[in-house]
């Protein structure tokens, strides 16, 4: 790590919070990197990139953008912030600059378990009874309740947004597919890692890989930290 990057920023998607990133969080920390977790409001897409640019804001030097599902769409806009010098999409979409979240699934459909609920007020829950099957598969039964119960519900507009700046034309990306994901098709996922020429590394777990495999998934962010040094 020597000459690794030290800054992380780990953006969470829709119906979660950044707690989930807690286990990633613990195995940066302990290896030295400065970790910060970005809140999504989940109100706007608008709202969502400056939460990210407002944590990038009080960074003291380079850092490496992660983004989980959503929070790819994120960190395609946020990117161009002078601090990222790498971008890691974990499971996550990474639209072209005129796309939106839901473009993606235009490519390939979503797993049939993945069934985003909007109410009246336009914000979406996922469905109850298939969360576990469509979002967190290879959690325990407990932790996956808890992750149902606790969801954050997303402003369904924010996945209808278009992104104006795709920061992975300009900045090395990494990817992480989740070989196991029941809310963006696996195929999906390659296709998109192949298309923005990141380097991708697949690794066995549901769409919450962060959650379920930290170890994985925080070694492809070492090694963004150490391939992005500048």
């Amino acid at each position: 790590m020597a000459n690794a990057i030290k800054n992380i920023v780990l953006v969470h998607g829709a119906f979660a919070d950044g707690s989930g990133w807690r286990p990633v969080y613990d195995r940066l920390t302990a290896k030295g990197y400065k970790v910060s977790v970005v809140q999504n409001p989940l109100t706007s897409f608008d709202d969502d990139v400056a939460a990210t640019r407002r944590a990038l804001a009080r960074l003291d030097g380079p850092a490496i953008l992660v983004g989980h599902s959503y929070g790819g769409s994120v960190i395609t806009e946020a990117g161009d912030d002078s601090r990222v010098a790498g971008l890691v999409y974990v499971a996550a979409f990474a639209p072209e600059v005129g796309q939106s979240t839901l473009d993606q699934y235009g490519i390939v459909a979503p797993p049939a378990n993945f069934v985003p609920e909007v109410q009246d007020d336009g914000f979406a829950f996922l469905n109850g009874e298939k969360f576990k099957l469509g979002f967190a598969d290879d959690a325990s039964a407990a932790d996956a309740a808890f992750l149902r119960d606790s969801q954050v519900p997303v402003a369904f507009k924010a996945l209808e947004h278009k992104v104006t700046t795709a920061a992975w034309q300009k900045k090395p990306s990494w990817f992480v597919v989740a070989t196991e994901d029941g809310a963006i098709a696996p195929e999906l996922l390659r296709l998109t890692a192949s298309r923005i020429g990141a380097q991708m590394t697949e690794v066995a777990g549901s769409h919450i890989v962060f959650y379920t495999q930290p170890d994985a998934v925080a070694a492809v962010i070492e090694a963004a930290a150490e391939g992005s040094s500048r």
